[in-house]
């Protein structure tokens, strides 16, 4: 008999994978990660739960593991990567957002976490496969879309490795949510209702304006007009704002929309447009931190530059040191978000967005 190893995190979705790995024959034990310790990391301004005398969420989330694994009659292990984690995700993040970037910590986790470390602490402990609750498929060596095309993680998974999916089994790749819940219900698990987990990958809820004061000063500057050059209002730190954003802005007296396009970090200035117009669109990026998991190099295909997005028709140009993706005008694609790239349904790999351009030239007011 094959053993799995399958991350428990405390919720439905690898509370399920791991029954269902039991159901097709597997020896399944579990494995629950801790990668963030709120004191240790001076996590104190903006969390929810610093002032809580109840069990913290992570501890809760052990317990509910705890909880199914008892009920599924299998050994749940429990490991703490909590440094690995600050090296490897949290640092990158707060790195992007030093550079007025906007990164996805993530892809980061899976890629450096929950498929590496993990992965070998999965092998101390005998296993053939790892399994996670993720909803995406591995079919033929390929990893592919899931059949809840709403729930679909491959966006997440872009940056693993061939190497890293040989050994990985996702057990949820073709059933839907409201399934997942079902089955939940009627094998009587203590997380069948429980929400879905928000938030940064393993910290959880946060006022993010405040949880980043604990680790970056924030510094005020002023909002310009990017169409006329006038001062508009002041930002409370360039960290802050994503491309395309338009609520939390807080400048009043404009009855127009009002979006974010751009940033210059040396001048700390914040560039809005009023309406929907040009400078929010864009037709190619540069890719770097290219990574692809299997041998497919398609010309055209298909690509998301954000989780959720609709799929959009791109052409791929292979460069020495990354990518250039060309795409019809597109909106609010931007530096440090990973573009993902896909040959119909299966998840070819991706980069980060590096460098964005309109008729073959950077525009400048995005960094």
């Amino acid at each position: 008999m094959e053993k799995v190893i399958i991350g428990m995190s405390g919720g439905v979705d690898s509370s399920v994978a791991a029954l269902l790995l039991m159901e097709d024959g597997y020896e399944v034990e579990g494995l629950f990660m801790r990668n963030w310790d709120s004191s240790l990391n001076n996590d104190i301004l903006g969390n929810p739960n610093i002032k809580n005398n109840d069990i913290c969420p992570q501890e809760k989330d052990y317990n509910d593991a705890l909880a199914v694994c008892n009920k599924l009659g299998i050994k749940l292990h429990r490991v703490d990567f909590i440094k690995e984690y600050w090296d490897y995700v949290f640092t990158y993040f707060l790195d992007e957002l030093k550079k007025g970037r906007t990164p996805n910590p993530d892809i980061m986790c899976n890629k450096y976490i929950k498929f590496d470390y993990f992965t070998k602490k999965a092998k101390e402990l005998g296993a053939n496969y790892i399994a996670t609750g993720h909803y995406a498929k591995i079919e033929d060596g390929y990893l592919k879309k899931a059949f809840d095309k709403n729930k679909d993680q491959t966006y997440f998974l872009s940056q693993l490795s061939k190497e890293q999916l040989d050994h990985v089994l996702f057990p949820l790749g073709n059933i839907d949510k409201p399934t997942v819940r079902k089955i939940a219900l009627e094998h009587n698990l203590v997380t069948a209702n429980k929400k879905d987990s928000t938030g940064i990958c393993f910290i959880g809820e946060r006022n993010f304006k405040q949880f980043l004061t604990n680790y970056l000063p924030a510094k005020s500057g002023v909002v310009v007009d990017i169409a006329t050059n006038k001062v508009v209002g002041e930002h409370c730190g360039l960290m802050y704002y994503t491309i395309g954003q338009r609520k939390g802005l807080n400048i009043g007296g404009n009855q127009d929309k009002m979006f974010v396009v751009g940033k210059n970090l040396e001048k700390n200035i914040l560039y809005v447009s009023f309406g929907d117009n040009e400078y929010l669109y864009s037709d190619s990026c540069i890719l770097e931190q290219v990574n692809f998991n299997c041998d497919i190099r398609p010309v055209n295909a298909m690509a998301k530059f954000r989780y959720r997005q609709e799929d959009i028709p791109v052409q791929i140009e292979y460069l020495d040191d990354g990518l250039k993706i060309s795409y019809n005008h597109v909106k609010s694609v931007t530096p440090g978000q990973a573009c993902v790239i896909y040959d119909d349904d299966i998840c070819i790999g991706g980069g980060i967005i590096k460098e964005v351009r309109k008729n073959n030239k950077k525009l400048w007011y995005l960094l």
